[in-house]
């Protein structure tokens, strides 16, 4: 058994770290236990071609709900810009005209939403939707990193009633109707909803209104920045934050089991006692530990469903950006904001449905941007040179439960019955890319020295190994409203913050908090208050 820490937490993930600093910063004394060789978690930059000098954001690769407060507190040195344009969406009927929304040129958005939907008035519908959510934004937001509000408190300082009826108690696809009349229009603003999760617009459970909820509320905006220098800087600002405040950051320590009483065993055997634990992994893994160190309860306060993401990842390197149909918009301004491909709302929802059926959609629903375009210090200066960029392709609508079903389904065995899932996820992504685009992606990716084609898809599967993340779940389970409901215990500072599980001791600091998801730190930074309040 080791001395007693103040608190030790498990994982070195990004909220892992905020956390770590925090409490450091107070004269706690913190250790953080991270299996693998370097901390970040799914915040890091990483070159996954050997001999290319590119660093991609592999998994996490934007940040919005990263709040001031945090940056400020923790003396964050981050470089986050605000890309070129916000969106580029082309017609799937008729690739040649496209939705371009760029903040910076109404005019030109006007022009583009005209040519597309036939109606010049549907950029004004979608602008005002937007100017629409901004209040509740900014009444939301500055309460994340606070203790949890009630929902009627929350709802009294929300000026837009109807608007809060619309978001809270009504499906999400009801809102979009009334205020836009383009399926694309539609489709454009429901993909704030479907981000890791696996939902349609009038899903009952209203899963795509929380998760809409988060994505619009960022910042106090809604947007979404580029760090510079890759997710990899934001993770080694946090790491020397923590170093600097006196955490201990242990490498290659993986973690067997948690006792509820405050102490944590890893697989070399070894002991270490704390006061507190907090938890950075997921809520169903830290279940699985807790159940290893003999506890009989779960680690989440709601353990009613189980984590399951619903996206594949693609990363690329190109040679040069790919020419597009589209001849009125200049691809460096369509591909340095989010470019959707396939995803109208009659897309998405078939899409839901022919996943839920058990098949891979088609076309696959995804959107793309390229990093290098607001942030070419990721790649190599001969690459700079060469006019190469990358591109990062999200799709949506694969829940988790496609690549279990394909493995159990397949006469392949093990990683052969993956790599074929990955494959087929892959062949959908560029299938849905080329089919907007004036030439094959294929014909534009970079080619690394040993000939390898500069590609990399990441499933589910693949974050579930790499990153311990259950069912590649990247919220860590379903995402909850950012409050407290009226009724709701908020006797202890876990409860109060949002971090609580059901052992006093054990608190959540992850993704899985409430009020977690994201690159944000909040699930870090709450924990880290829930924590001091404990530990006085």
């Amino acid at each position: 058994m080791s001395e007693i820490y103040d608190a030790v937490i498990v994982g070195g993930g990004h909220n892992a770290l905020v956390a770590a600093a925090y409490l450091g910063r107070a004269g706690k004394r913190v250790i953080v236990l991270e299996r693998h060789a370097h901390v970040g978690g799914a915040a890091v930059s990483e070159r996954p071609w050997e001999g290319v000098d590119a660093r991609l954001s592999r998994y996490s690769y934007l940040v919005s709900p990263l709040p001031r407060t945090v940056i400020d507190d923790l003396d964050l040195h981050l470089d986050l810009r605000r890309r070129r344009s916000s969106s580029y969406t082309p017609d799937p009927a008729d690739p040649s005209h496209g939705i371009l929304v760029d903040a910076g040129d109404a005019i030109a958005t006007t022009e583009s939403f005209l040519r597309t939907t036939g109606d010049a008035r549907e950029a004004e519908r979608f602008g005002a939707l937007y100017d629409r959510l901004l209040p509740l934004a900014a009444a939301l937001f500055p309460t994340v990193t606070e203790p949890l509000r009630r929902e009627s408190a929350v709802r009294a300082a929300v000026p837009d009633q109807a608007l809060w009826d619309a978001v809270v108690h009504e499906p999400l696809g009801a809102l979009l109707r009334g205020a836009l009349t383009s399926d694309t229009a539609r489709g454009i603003a429901l993909t704030d909803g479907l981000i890791g999760t696996f939902s349609y617009a009038d899903d009952p459970t209203l899963r795509q209104n929380r998760c809409f909820l988060y994505h619009v509320i960022g910042g106090g905006t809604g947007h979404w920045d580029v760090p510079v220098g890759g997710m990899g800087r934001v993770s080694g600002a946090l790491e020397r934050a923590a170093r600097d405040a006196g955490a201990e950051l242990r490498t290659d320590a993986e973690v067997l089991a948690v006792d509820p009483e405050g102490a944590v065993t890893l697989t070399s055997g070894e002991r270490i006692a704390g006061r507190l634990v907090l938890s950075g992994v997921g809520p169903a893994v830290l279940g699985r530990l807790l159940a290893a160190g003999g506890s009989q309860g779960t680690g989440d306060v709601d353990a009613s469903s189980a984590p399951e993401g619903a996206q594949v990842k693609v990363n690329l390197l190109l040679r040069r950006l790919p020419r597009l149909r589209d001849t009125d918009v200049d691809p460096e301004a369509a591909f340095a904001g989010t470019f959707h491909i396939n995803e109208t709302m009659t897309q998405l929802d078939a899409a839901y449905g022919r996943a839920a059926g058990g098949a891979v959609p088609d076309p696959l629903p995804a959107e793309i941007y390229c990093h290098s375009l607001t942030d070419p210090s990721i790649l190599g200066r001969d690459l700079q040179a060469s006019g190469a960029q990358t591109l990062t392709l999200f799709g949506l609508q694969v829940p988790h439960r496609l690549a279990t079903q394909s493995v159990s389904g397949s006469d392949a065995q093990g990683g052969d019955a993956d790599d074929a899932y990955r494959a087929t996820l892959l062949a959908a992504a560029q299938a849905s890319l080329d089919s907007v685009l004036a030439e094959p992606i294929a014909d534009v990716v970079y080619t690394a020295p040993d000939g390898t084609p500069c590609v990399e898809a990441r499933t589910t599967t693949d974050l579930e190994r790499a990153l311990g993340m259950a069912g590649g779940d990247i919220f860590h389970g379903s995402l909850a409203w950012p409050w407290a409901t009226d009724d709701e215990p908020l006797d202890t500072p876990a409860e109060r913050w949002g971090v609580a599980t059901d052992h006093p001791r054990v608190l959540l600091c992850g993704s899985g908090a409430r009020r977690g998801g994201g690159v944000s730190g909040i699930g870090g930074h709450n924990a880290a208050m829930a924590a001091l309040e404990l530990l006085r």
